[in-house]
């Protein structure tokens, strides 16, 4: 999270999904206001997590950078456009999910 923070991401949730999905345990999702901005912190996230001895399983979106997404396996990170996170929003998709603080 404070590796997005760092990039001046908008908005960080983290949501736990242990009990509620098998496939990972945690999002983490923010947004950028530009592409530019949003692959600044979605490398950001990847440095800072290298650093750590962890690497994304697989990346999607980077290119067209609207919705970076990077599954790190227990959990996945979320890098949207404002307009991107609106529409899919997976705040309301994944609400029976904790919100972590």
């Amino acid at each position: 999270m404070r590796a997005a923070e760092s990039k001046k991401a908008i908005d960080i949730r983290v949501l736990d999904l242990r009990g509620v999905t098998s496939f990972t345990d945690f999002f983490v999702i923010c947004s950028g206001s530009n592409p530019r901005q949003i692959q600044a912190i979605a490398d950001e996230v990847a440095l800072t997590l290298k650093k750590q001895g962890h690497a994304p399983l697989h990346v999607e979106g980077y290119e067209n950078a609207e919705w970076v997404l990077a599954d790190f396996g227990d959990f996945i990170v979320h890098v949207f456009s404002e307009k991107a996170r609106l529409y899919y929003d997976l705040e309301r998709l994944w609400r029976q999910a904790k919100v972590v603080e």
